[in-house]
């Protein structure tokens, strides 16, 4: 099935991109876009029977630690690192 990019879409896809291509520059990318747009349809001919899809090429799990919930009174410990401290709260610059 040959793709055909008309001007009209490349102008469309340039003012999405907020691109301002010249007359070479859109030709060019009209063949480019028709290539890809090729290229896609000869993926979709592929017999993809029995093939598994998959999220990503690797065998990638996660890797997260359990969000446990932990109540303890550190403060103490926090504020020791703070220059300045006023009310046991961290004392930082103004800022507008």
């Amino acid at each position: 099935m040959a793709n055909i990019i008309d001007d009209e879409t490349i102008e469309y896809v340039s003012i999405l991109a907020k691109l301002e291509l010249s007359e070479q520059e859109r030709e060019q990318a009209k063949k480019d876009m028709g290539r890809m747009l090729d290229y896609i349809d000869k993926l979709g001919e592929l017999d993809t029977e029995g093939v598994e899809p998959m999220v990503h090429i690797f065998p990638v799990q996660n890797v997260f630690r359990d969000d446990i919930v932990t109540n303890s009174d550190m403060r103490e410990q926090l504020l020791s690192n703070a220059p300045e401290q006023k009310d046991g709260m961290f004392v930082v610059p103004k800022t507008v």
